[in-house]
C-alpha cells in the first residue's frame, strides 16, 4: 500500500473553508483505491492543514488526481492556499483501518 502525508497552509482566515473544499468529495475516493483520507488541523498554527491518504497503490493516488471532482477540489482551494506545502510518500507496513 500507498501513504501519502502532506500539509499545505491557508491563506489567514481560509482554513475552514479549504478544509471543507477537501473533505468535500473524501467518500467517493474509496471506489478509486483509497483505504483512508484524513483531513487535519494543526494544533500549534492556524492556518495549516495536515493530509494523511492510504492508497492501494501509488497508481491509484495518482490517478485520483486527474478525476475531474479532484481536479475542480483543487482548482477551488489554490487561490484560498499561500503555496507552502509539504510532503512525505510512505510504504503502509499496516494498521488499524487498513
Amino acid at each position: 500500500m500507498y501513504g501519502y502525508i502532506g500539509s499545505l497552509k491557508a491563506k489567514p482566515g481560509h482554513r475552514d473553508e479549504v478544509v471543507s473544499l477537501l473533505l468535500r468529495g473524501a467518500e467517493g475516493l474509496r471506489a478509486h483505491g483509497c483505504e483512508s483520507y484524513v483531513v487535519a488541523t494543526s494544533n500549534s498554527d492556524d492556518d495549516t492543514i495536515w493530509v494523511t491518504e492510504v492508497w492501494q497503490s501509488e497508481q491509484h493516488h495518482a490517478a485520483s488526481l486527474e478525476l475531474p471532482e479532484t481536479r475542480k477540489t483543487i482548482a477551488e482551494a489554490m487561490p484560498l492556499l499561500t503555496g507552502e506545502f509539504t510532503k512525505q510518500e510512505t510504504s503502509v507496513a499496516g494498521g488499524l483501518g487498513v
